[in-house]
């Protein structure tokens, strides 16, 4: 009597002696049930209008999420997780080991991509109204999704351990420290310790190549299987409601007498698209290139201006410009918040219209998040509130500013110089930005307020009490109160004025 799990059974009911190949795929099929549980899944029907290229960018993401698989694991076979072998190893796997700089490029150019992907990804899903019912935990889990690819991008910039690695690090830790009762520990669990040291590299790494990685492939499974279960968003026309109790019937009537098999035919667009992506990528990293090391990580060394990776400079540069009293409450309530209203979106915004053409509301948000991100980008990378950490040894005095001034002046000009105040603070039009000009700085200021304002700090200014001796504070506010237009009076104390002068100054 036959068996059911017959070893020459060929799938779709062949007939004929199969080959090698054949005889080999049937006895897999009779083990693995292929024929039988996925490729049902794999040619489900989809609604013909979303074999679009507008619906390519999830299958595009998942390319470039399986290739830096593919690429990290190449590389952690030569990748030292040691804080003192960390940025030696990167130099060899750039300069010694064949391909290994080739490697390093498609790595760090699949990243980008991964990133840029999953965001039009999401603006695409946003726009088409692919998070109303039934599709909300699809949503959810997108954005979680979106969140670790974040996550994957800032701990693989740690990973090159270079100096914008290092103090980018130490920003992320001294802006974990202001958590509320809990920012010590968070510090500790982060960094190993209360400082970078040896353990916090490893910290990083386990979190790069395990961690996070596993988390996206368990996400990524669910996605995936919520995307065949709950089926694939319809193209959205204008004035077709989504509502709770018609829209699965419409659905599953939609796809009946208008659907297309997902496999061959809906997914030609999405091979098409990724071999689009995959040259694109290649040619990026082998004309440009990967990113760093630059330069070994050196916590003494001050002279350097660390900005992250492209996609976290809109946080960068919006945290540099904060004033000082919203800095922590802003740093640590705006992007939860941001994220909790995305995540909550098709819970309070789960039915009605789909089609971005009758919902303004939704192109005004998307170009106002991106004209913000855009301009703080910008910004993060030409920071001119930035300190120019040469300023004080590259650029001299003008001389306008010390010709005729006493000795107690010139000694306070020198202090100016040699103190470094020259990186935050512009003078003569050159100089740091992140504080303001000392051209006029007598005209805004009294002596006693230049005084306070040197010892005591305000603002984004620290305080100098400590690194300055009296003498040295007198020479400097002695230079700092003769910096004024020479048609314009320096500030003067209302106390020290006749009461008619004062009276009029009110």
């Amino acid at each position: 009597m036959a068996s059911n799990d017959d070893d020459t059974h060929v799938p779709g009911g062949a007939t004929g002696t199969p080959g090698r190949l054949g005889r080999l795929g049937a006895w897999l099929d009779a083990r693995l049930r292929f024929s039988e549980q996925i490729w049902p899944e794999l040619a489900h029907h989809v609604p013909r209008s979303s074999a679009s290229f507008w619906y390519v960018f999830g299958s595009a993401t998942l390319l470039c999420f399986v290739l830096q698989l593919v690429t990290g694991i190449c590389l952690s076979l030569v990748y030292s997780p040691s804080a003192a072998e960390a940025w030696a190893s990167l130099e060899w796997l750039t300069y010694r080991e064949p391909t290994g700089w080739f490697l390093r490029a498609l790595h760090y150019w699949g990243s980008n991509f991964m990133v840029a992907l999953m965001t039009i990804h999401v603006v695409q899903v946003f726009f088409f109204g692919a998070y109303k019912y039934p599709r909300e935990l699809t949503w959810v889990v997108g954005c979680f999704l979106f969140l670790l690819t974040l996550a994957m991008a800032f701990t693989g910039q740690v990973m090159r351990f270079d100096q914008d690695a290092y103090w980018g690090l130490g920003i992320g830790a001294a802006i974990a420290g202001r958590f509320p009762f809990v920012g010590a520990i968070v510090v500790d669990l982060m960094l190993g310790g209360p400082i970078i040291a040896a353990e916090t590299l490893s910290r990083f790494f386990t979190l790069h190549v395990f961690v996070v990685p596993a988390l996206l492939l368990a996400l990524v499974a669910l996605h995936l299987w919520l995307v065949l279960k709950v089926g694939i968003n319809e193209w959205p026309m204008p004035g077709r409601l989504v509502t709770r109790e018609r829209y699965l019937e419409e659905y599953h009537q939609l796809v009946a007498e208008d659907g297309e098999p997902f496999v061959p035919d809906g997914v030609q667009k999405d091979l098409v698209f990724s071999g689009l992506v995959m040259v694109a990528l290649v040619t990026c990293a082998a004309v440009l290139g990967p990113s760093g090391p630059n330069g070994e990580p050196d916590p003494t060394l001050i002279n350097t201006l660390p900005r992250p990776d492209f996609w976290f400079l809109p946080l960068f540069a919006a945290f540099a410009l904060l004033p000082a009293y919203m800095e922590t409450a802003l740093m640590l309530a705006a992007p939860p918040v941001l994220f909790l209203l995305a995540v909550a979106l098709p819970f309070y915004s789960g039915t009605g219209e789909k089609s971005w053409k009758v919902r303004p509301g939704a192109w005004i948000l998307v170009v106002t998040v991106f004209v913000t991100l855009g301009t703080l980008a910008w910004l993060g990378i030409r920071s001119p509130w930035s300190p120019q950490m040469d300023a004080w040894s590259a650029t001299p005095t003008p001389v306008e500013m010390v010709r005729g001034r006493t000795p107690l002046q010139l000694q306070g000009a020198l202090i100016v110089q040699s103190r470094q105040c020259r990186n935050c603070h512009a003078l003569g039009g050159a100089g740091g930005q992140r504080g303001p000009a000392l051209d006029d700085v007598a005209t805004r200021l009294t002596r006693d307020q230049l005084i306070r304002q040197v010892i005591q700090g305000d603002g984004d200014m620290p305080a100098y009490g400590k690194n300055l001796l009296p003498a040295e504070v007198d020479a400097l506010v002695a230079f700092l109160v003769t910096l004024h237009p020479a048609n314009e009076p320096p500030a003067r104390d209302a106390a020290t004025l006749g009461p008619g002068v004062a009276g009029a100054a009110r």
